[in-house]
């Protein structure tokens, strides 16, 4: 995982987009953007608890990177920190995370979910899954799958 930050890091450094050359306003749309992707994110209920994901701080502001990567065009980074180490639902609460924001989000734009470094025992694994646009639809076809998802990010009246 910090390999593939580090690249990114480097990738977007030489193309200019996390140099200091940002014109001033654009650091300032990258935050709001970033602030408008964790409002969308931290009404996710829990799979197995009433709380939310803020509620539980399985999601903060801070785990929220949002990137220009061209015109009108951002990807935003998700750093998700499960609950325990070895929590059975981090691959469903990743496939909530992305179910939301490809919903909701009014920007165009390319997603990458991640769980913390070192917060999971299998984050390779679960960060694999929920990046893997094939699996994620199938996942979407269960309909036991997809009720859960549904109950987890459906606004509460």
């Amino acid at each position: 995982m910090s390999l593939v930050a580090g690249l990114l890091g480097r990738v977007l450094w030489f193309s200019g987009l996390r140099s200091g050359d940002h014109a001033p306003g654009s650091q300032a749309m990258e935050q709001d953007k970033a602030l408008e992707v964790y409002d969308i994110i931290r009404t996710i209920r829990d799979p197995e608890k009433p709380n939310t994901l803020e509620e539980l701080e399985v999601v903060t502001e801070s785990c929220v990177e949002v990137h220009e990567i061209g015109e009108d065009e951002y990807l935003v980074i998700i750093r998700f920190t499960p609950t325990v180490p070895h929590c059975s639902l981090a691959t469903l609460i990743g496939l909530c995370l992305r179910i939301k924001l490809q919903r909701c989000l009014p920007f165009k734009h390319k997603l990458e979910i991640y769980i913390s470094e070192g917060a999971h025992s299998t984050e390779e694994d679960i960060n694999k899954q929920i990046n893997d646009k094939e699996r994620v639809a199938a996942a979407m076809e269960n309909p036991n799958l997809r009720e859960i998802v549904e109950q987890c990010v459906t606004e509460p009246d």
